[in-house]
Parts: C-alpha cells; structure tokens; sequence
C-alpha cells in the first residue's frame, strides 16, 4: 500500500540542520530529523492518521507537550524519548531552552496498523490501542530499533520487509495492547466473514480447503482463526469443513444416482472406506444404509 502523509503543522524558532532522510515502506512513512529548537520556540502537530516519535536523547527538561489548545499554564507535561499519537490528536510544543535534537517520525497509515494488529489480538483490543496515546520515558530496545530503521532510511540496502519488521516491532513495543484477556475469550467471527466462508466452501468441487486458506478468505493469521472460529462454531475448523461435506454428501446421495465410491471420489475423500468411516460418525450409519432408509420414506 503505497501511503503518504497527511498532516498540519507549523513552527516557530526550530530550524532543521541536515537534509531530512525519509523512506516510504507499505503503508508507513519514516522520517529522520536533525534539528536545533531556541529558547521559546513552538510547535503545532495534527495528523489524520497514527504517528509515532522516538528522539535519540532526552528533551524531556527542555520541551513540553500539551493536548488543550497550547495551554501550558494548567495542562502541560515533559516530552517523553518515546512517544504514539493516535490519529486526530492534536499536539502543541513549547521549548525552554536552545538545544539541537534528533528524533525519528513514524507516520503509519490507520488501516494497515489496524489489519496489522487485529489477526494477533482481535479488531476491538486493536481499535482500542490505536485510540490510546502512550509516552514512555525509558525506550530500551524502541531505541536500537528505531536506529536500525534510521540505518536503513539513510543507507537502504535491504528489502522493504526489512524496514517493515523493524516499525513492526516499534508498533508491537510501544502501543498499550493487553497480552491477554476477554477480547481473546470473547472473540467471534462476524456473519460476514461467516458468510465469505460458506461462499467459498460452496464453490469448491470437492468441498475442501486448508486452515490457512480459511484464515486469508476472513482476513485473519492462521492461529488467531483457529481460536475464534472454535469459539464461533463450537467445532474446529476441520470438523466443521467435514460435516459440511457429509450434508453435501446426503445431498449427491438423496438426488443423484452416483455411487457411494462416486461421492466419497467428488467429495475428496480418500476412498469409499474414508467416507463411510466419516458418515457413520457423523449420521450414525453408512452411507448406503442411509440411503435406502431416505428412499423408503
């Protein structure tokens, strides 16, 4: 996803010291800065989408940070080495005193963070982390990581995947996601995504698909898929994926004239044996048996 940047700003008494290096991945843009701020300088920030701030040394005595229309008589705090604003937050600097800076900007685009996200901890716990700022003080591995990208951004010499993984593991670091909790125990795939799965069951000859291909038709990681379709569904995916191929299988029995073996071979079973091994399981007797028995009703 090639992306691009909105944002309003403005300044007064910061001056940009070094050409800025900046490199577009899929879905972000990455952004390093040099810069010297005077005694009294300011600042006004507001994007569109999410963005993150990590500054290689500490501003926190010099710059402060209010949310409130530039009020920093009553609403005011130190800026932190490493910081996420959520998109629509608008953010107002002031410095107290000369100092240069150097920092690097991560603009990433809502919906890439938020598809990025949902498949590890679910939809909600991501919509939920995006709309929450954090700032820390102690940046620790954010740190080395953010020096790598900026690396990269100024010498590119990797594959994008590279520059990616690197932001992908500042987001993973830095957002307030919960590890755990009721997002995973409560998680449930939509009608929707529901509805996407029988469409695609429905339009195979043989009524079988892979647990990966179930995940990528409802746009979710394998395992996060396997959690949340057992919670809906009260089955694991392949047993799911089997019933519906023995209702598929009454279904050639009651109005075809196939053959037992004919339907376990349409259905991709392995022979007849498969078959009727799986339908005694699941209807409680043989295909053949069970014919007969609709036949004469």
């Amino acid at each position: 996803m090639k992306f691009w940047h909105s944002m309003k700003w403005r300044t007064e008494g910061i001056r940009v010291v070094a050409p800025v290096k900046w490199r577009q991945f899929d879905g972000l843009v990455s952004a390093y800065w040099e810069a010297e701020s005077q005694a009294g300088a300011t600042g006004y920030y507001l994007a569109d989408d999410p963005r993150i701030m990590v500054f290689f040394s500490d501003v926190s005595s010099q710059v402060r940070i209010s949310n409130r229309n530039g009020d920093f008589l009553q609403h005011h705090r130190p800026m932190m080495r490493a910081v996420y604003v959520p998109p629509g937050v608008p953010m107002w600097t002031t410095s107290s005193a000369t100092h240069r800076f150097s920092h690097l900007n991560l603009h990433l685009h809502k919906d890439k963070l938020l598809k990025y996200l949902a498949p590890a901890v679910g939809a909600s716990a991501a919509v939920t982390a995006l709309r929450r700022s954090v700032e820390i003080q102690a940046t620790g591995a954010i740190e080395t990581l953010a020096r790598l990208v900026v690396d990269e951004v100024s010498k590119p010499s990797k594959h994008e995947i590279y520059g990616e993984s690197l932001v992908g593991s500042i987001v993973a670091s830095l957002l307030d996601i919960s590890a755990t909790g009721s997002e995973q125990a409560n998680a449930r795939l939509t009608q929707a995504q529901m509805n996407k799965l029988m469409a695609r069951f429905d339009g195979l000859t043989d009524r079988r698909f892979t647990v990966a291909e179930m995940a990528e038709t409802v746009g979710l990681s394998e395992s996060w898929f396997s959690n949340v379709f057992r919670q809906t569904t009260g089955k694991t995916p392949l047993q799911w994926q089997l019933g519906k191929r023995i209702e598929h299988a009454k279904t050639l029995l009651l109005e075809s004239e196939l053959s037992v073996a004919d339907v376990a071979a349409q259905l991709g079973f392995s022979d007849q044996a498969h078959l009727t091994k799986v339908f005694r399981q699941i209807a409680g007797d043989t295909p053949a048996a069970w014919r007969r028995l609709q036949q004469t009703r």
